[in-house]
């Protein structure tokens, strides 16, 4: 029990992946602010109109900011919802290939390795694509020198990725080293894979309004500024104090909501994306190291009772 209360007591206190470092300068400027609303008070200046209080009632910020927070909540979700099946689909497309695809030659399993690091190279492309980042030494060790320029003059990468993929299924199934049900089947899993790069990018290209943003920031701001106005009376010289505590509130939900809204970068509470590639193709290598036909044997053993 003690080991949980100070974990919990670790996070309620850590810096790193919060929104404090976003948002102190504006909570002290509200908090200041009511101190001085207090030291207008003490000289006797009228500044306590208890009657602000109705000009934004609470519950309407209220519901602006959760609207705010669960939109912005959602499109962070999703965006996980789509790498998880970036993931998934990039094992069940390279178990497929590595055993369905016929080696006739030694070149064939050159081929297929080459294949399935570009699945990996995909997911490289896309994190990169979603970043707006230019291609970099990460696809180097994934695709040939050729590619790797062709890639760098290409506006989508991962989509020129896909059609590589593409194009290697349809040479095999030309060669006849794959059948029309298997080639039907890989190339659903193909399509997948750009369904999940298309969701990330509407994710990505589709803000939060800005007029809504817009609008939520005056509020926001108009509400803290007009609250000590409202608590001077009754609070006196902690009415700065109050303020600050209540704004750190209101811009703390209002920033989290800004901070998820694109889950594709380097922030904190951003998705893991480099380490969900490194995943990746620690599978994809795991995958290489076994071979076809031993898999096929051991799945015919039937287990001793």
């Amino acid at each position: 029990m003690t080991v949980e209360k100070k974990h919990w007591f670790q996070v309620a206190f850590q810096l790193k992946g919060s929104v404090i470092a976003s948002i102190y300068k504006r909570v002290i400027a509200c908090g200041l602010f009511g101190g001085f609303v207090s030291l207008l008070y003490y000289f006797r200046v009228p500044v306590s109109q208890p009657i602000l209080g109705s000009v934004i009632p609470s519950i309407v910020l209220g519901l602006l900011l959760v609207f705010r927070t669960n939109t912005a909540y959602d499109r962070f979700w999703e965006g996980r919802k789509c790498w998880g099946s970036i993931v998934n689909t990039t094992r069940n497309l390279a178990r497929q290939i590595w055993v369905s695809v016929d080696e006739r030659v030694p070149k064939d399993r050159e081929e297929k390795i080459a294949v399935l690091n570009l699945l990996v190279a995909f997911a490289v492309a896309t994190k990169l694509h979603l970043r707006a980042e230019p291609i970099n030494r990460e696809l180097e060790d994934l695709i040939t020198p050729s590619r790797y320029f062709k890639l760098q003059t290409m506006n989508n990468p991962p989509l020129e990725i896909a059609f590589w993929i593409g194009d290697y299924l349809q040479h095999q199934y030309n060669c006849n080293c794959l059948n029309s049900y298997q080639l039907t089947s890989i190339q659903e899993l193909l399509n997948n894979l750009v369904d999940n790069l298309g969701a990330c990018e509407r994710i990505l290209r589709t803000p939060i309004p800005l007029a809504y943003s817009i609008h939520l920031k005056q509020l926001l701001l108009l509400y803290c500024w007009l609250l000590p106005f409202q608590m001077v009376e009754s609070l006196g010289w902690w009415t700065g104090l109050v303020v600050g505590v209540v704004s750190f509130t209101l811009f703390g939900i209002e920033a989290i909501g800004l901070e998820i809204e694109n889950p594709f970068g380097y922030d904190a509470n951003d998705l893991p994306l480099d380490n969900i590639c490194q995943t990746m193709k620690r599978n994809i290598d795991d995958l290489i190291s076994l071979s076809p036909n031993v898999r096929s044997s051991m799945m015919d053993v039937t287990p001793s009772s």
